[in-house]
């Protein structure tokens, strides 16, 4: 299969490469002792069938979760790449920095030591007091093809609403919350902090690969440039973990010892560190993720080996320096996807979102030893406690209506989005401060935007 035009884009960045940056420590290496190893069933035959739009999503509802006590984080200048609305602009207040509270943060039970979450509970609760606030003016759909003239409706995504606008792409960022394959709920703040996350990676990455950005003319907004999408997402892991049907734990504990083409060795346990990052790409079909091997993406058409083997080698790139700059910042970044197109110059891009919570699994690095050693999970800062707690409550892949989401978890989320944007990128994120509807904000600054390019 070819490549389609890119319509689903959630994303893209950068160019030159910079001075090299210090080594880092590695993230604590895991004990061998804890756990029941896999058992050792046969392979797998990961690729199916040739991707397809993703069916409409389903709303579900969810019931309560244990409270999480989650910290914020300093602030540094900012880069001047990005429109002024973004928390990185010089506005931005200055927080102690997080990881100096570590020692003194109180610990998650279970017998854990001290938590980076446990930081600075008062701005914890203002988070979550602002969240509360906000339910009621999440940002669910978008039609903003019926406010802005010239614009027009191309894709609804998961959570991307995506139109055009000439040559260019106008990328809106909702609050919808989505896993399985489906809709869960609408998060406070969630489009924004994925927008100004993806943002602040894209802009730090121009030394791995150029991107589509254009402009951020709204907190939910990016503006960019048309380009054809590979039909792979680059789905890139550093660990032996995960929920889903097509996470590597779920499929290494049923027995698979080469996943996408990938050989995993016998006897690992659930959070263990593998020895080297691993490349599982997906494609699409119906309505869920395939895993997918190399030479099948090669064979099937869907990219060529140069396109691919450059795809790859980006991917790979960006994961490690994703963990480098996390680790920086007290964080371990798990896996993460990638998606890449391709310009009519033949320039390969990075696009979709980048190392946001949503694309990304990121685990406390202080604590991960010890949890690990002890068989207990490791302490996220990501959707995977709502991935969890919908594995443990129902079926998220076959029940029709799940429980509804109430308002502690919905809060919770919204409040760890903003802690793990606040920690990746040294400040402090901006809540907007009026109760304009959100949709009307974002159809004003779109057109004002496409008025002047």
């Amino acid at each position: 299969m070819g490549r389609r035009e890119y319509i689903s884009y959630r994303s893209t960045t950068l160019a030159v490469r910079p001075k090299p940056r210090a080594a880092l420590p590695p993230p604590p290496k895991p004990q061998a002792k804890r756990g029941t190893p896999a058992a050792k069933p046969p392979n797998l035959s990961p690729f199916s069938s040739p991707m397809s739009p993703s069916a409409p999503p389903s709303a579900l509802r969810l019931r309560g979760l244990p409270k999480a006590s989650l910290p914020a984080s300093s602030s540094f200048p900012p880069s001047s790449r990005f429109p002024h609305h973004l928390s990185m602009s010089a506005s931005s207040s200055r927080r102690p920095p997080p990881l100096a509270a570590t020692a003194a943060a109180a610990g998650t039970g279970s017998g854990a030591s001290p938590s980076l979450l446990a930081a600075d509970p008062g701005h914890r609760d203002a988070v979550l007091l602002a969240a509360r606030g906000a339910m009621a003016n999440c940002l669910g759909e978008t039609s903003l093809h019926l406010a802005v003239p010239g614009l027009r409706l191309a894709a609804k995504g998961k959570v991307r609403d995506v139109y055009e606008s000439g040559e260019h792409l106008v990328l809106v960022t909702t609050d919808r919350q989505s896993a399985f394959d489906r809709v869960l709920a609408s998060i406070p703040f969630k489009g924004q902090v994925l927008n100004e996350t993806s943002l602040w990676w894209f802009d730090r990455t121009r030394h791995i690969t150029p991107n589509a950005v254009v402009s951020s003319p709204d907190k939910n907004v990016t503006i960019a440039k048309r380009c054809s999408v590979f039909p792979v997402e680059f789905v890139v892991r550093g660990y032996v973990t995960g929920s889903t049907d097509t996470s590597l734990w779920t499929v290494y504990n049923k027995g698979a010892r080469n996943y996408c083409g990938n050989v995993l060795r016998d006897g690992m346990v659930k959070n263990q560190k593998l020895s080297a990052n691993i490349l599982t790409p997906t494609t699409k079909a119906a309505d869920h993720d395939v895993p997918v091997t190399p030479e099948e993406i090669i064979n099937s058409g869907l990219m060529s080996k140069e396109d691919f083997d450059e795809a790859r080698s980006k991917a790979l790139s960006l994961f490690a320096y994703g963990q480098e700059v996390a680790l920086e910042n007290g964080l371990i970044l798990v896996d993460t996807k990638y998606e890449f197109g391709k310009t009519a110059d033949g320039t390969i891009m990075l696009i979709d979102e980048v190392h946001t919570p949503d694309s990304s699994r990121y685990w406390i690095a202080d604590s991960y030893e010890e949890r690990f050693s002890s068989g207990l999970e490791p302490e996220n800062v990501d959707k995977e406690f709502l991935r969890l707690w919908f594995k443990n409550n129902c079926n998220p892949y076959e029940d029709a209506v799940l429980p509804e989401a109430p308002e502690e978890l919905v809060c919770e989320l919204a409040w760890r989005y903003i802690f793990l944007f606040e920690t990746i990128t040294n400040t402090k994120f901006e809540i907007p401060k009026t109760q304009e509807p959100i949709h009307e904000r974002i159809s004003r600054n779109v057109a004002q935007a496409l008025q002047n390019l």
